[in-house]
């Protein structure tokens, strides 16, 4: 029987991706939110495609806000998009 592969959805574009194909965002206990390059972060998550086009969606929409169930600041995700530019620019996919 084949290994089930977890699948996610984008909460910028909506598309169903493996979760490895994904970048998760967390929010920390302390309310704090960051990107999540290995995925097993302690924290509420939420899933985006490996685009700045989809983190930009996600602002938009106000996607994180649901997916948190809590007002995000606009500095945070000033900091989500540093955060993005830099995994996106490293070349580093973060096993």
């Amino acid at each position: 029987m084949p290994k089930k592969i977890p699948m996610r959805t984008c909460i910028g574009c909506g598309e169903n991706k493996s979760k490895k194909e994904l970048v998760r965002i967390v929010r920390t206990p302390e309310g704090e939110l960051h990107l999540d390059r290995t995925g097993r972060a302690n924290g509420r998550g939420a899933y985006l495609c490996r685009k700045e086009a989809c983190l930009e969606q996600a602002k938009k929409r106000h996607a994180l806000g649901r997916a948190f169930r809590e007002e995000i600041p606009s500095g945070a995700y000033h900091v989500l998009e540093q955060e993005m530019h830099g995994l996106l620019h490293s070349g580093t996919e973060g096993t």
